[in-house]
């Protein structure tokens, strides 16, 4: 529990929400976070945390565990979860274009992002826990780490159109922050630790890579959905999972999951995972995660917020 009192002491009593959201465990990086079912649901139901079947519980298919008794193919969870209709995707896109008009209308938002991915190598990285800020218009964004020790402190700062559209970097070496530099968003640093470049940062773009997978999914048919009401972050969501049967270079993964807020239709959290492999996790490994917490929207942010 290292970590986590090294966060309280540095952010005092600015993080309960975040602090709510998750916890995290000694020895570890992943984050735990607290994925509960709709109230007035049974004890132990699908999404209660250790019960099977919850994200991260010992044999859940998102924790690279065998799936839990009672599981269909497609990993459908037998009496929590209700399987989506004939044309699975139909709900979920509708979904996701209210949250494309919900996220135009905002001028900006702030949050804290939590990812963890595997790099242009291949290698699964540490889970970063970022503050984050985000202007659409122009393309805006600053990152602050706070996590792996490693990084914290940390900076990243861009504005589209500005500064030749290079980022400003604060980056920490050797434990301690040197100065501030210019880095191309697609230098190939940058993809020591990430699959993605700066361009693709922030909840519309990833609204955007959904709509995109799903539509295209929808035309061929060939993919299985289950639907769940979940508790994310003290927000009601629905859990849409996304399971491809059969192996395609035109799909981005194997296996979806997304946490779509039930009040505003943005997807908060996402999961992806690879396909499959002999002696390997049964949902497939992970790829990438992005969870957004905490999240405030219309800030008034200025170019301030963002240049260095």
């Amino acid at each position: 529990m290292a970590l986590l009192k090294r966060w309280r002491r540095r952010l005092g009593r600015k993080l309960p929400a975040v602090l709510a959201a998750f916890a995290v465990t000694a020895g570890t990086s992943l984050v735990h976070t607290a994925l509960l079912p709709p109230a007035g649901a049974q004890s132990g139901a699908p999404g209660t945390p250790g019960a099977p079947g919850a994200p991260g519980a010992p044999g859940a298919p998102g924790a690279g565990g065998a799936p839990p008794a009672g599981t269909a193919p497609g990993g459908a969870t037998l009496g929590g979860v209700n399987p989506a209709p004939k044309a699975p995707f139909d709900q979920t896109l509708a979904w996701l274009y209210e949250a494309r008009k919900f996220h135009q209308s905002l001028g900006d938002y702030s949050c804290y992002l939590v990812s963890r991915e595997r790099n242009a190598r291949g290698a699964l990285q540490k889970e970063n826990v970022m503050q984050f800020k985000f202007r659409p218009q122009p393309f805006s964004v600053y990152m602050k780490w706070m996590s792996p020790a490693e990084h914290a402190g940390q900076e990243v700062a861009y504005i589209h159109g500005r500064n030749n559209n290079m980022m400003r970097v604060h980056p920490k070496k050797g434990g301690k922050l040197v100065g501030w530099v210019n880095v191309a968003p697609n230098d190939q640093r940058v993809f020591e630790h990430s699959r993605h470049t700066i361009y693709e940062a922030g909840i519309g773009n990833m609204i955007e890579q959904l709509i995109r997978n799903f539509e295209k999914e929808r035309q061929l048919n060939k993919s299985q959905a289950t639907v769940a009401e979940y508790s994310y972050n003290n927000r009601r969501c629905n859990r849409v999972e996304i399971t491809r049967t059969d192996r395609n270079n035109q799909l981005y993964c194997y296996r979806t999951v997304v946490y779509i807020d039930q009040e505003t239709k943005l997807p908060i959290r996402m999961e992806n995972y690879d396909w499959p492999v002999q002696g390997g996790a049964t949902g497939g490994e992970l790829i990438e995660m992005f969870s957004y917490i905490d999240l405030r929207f219309n800030n008034r942010f200025t170019d301030a917020d963002f240049a260095r």
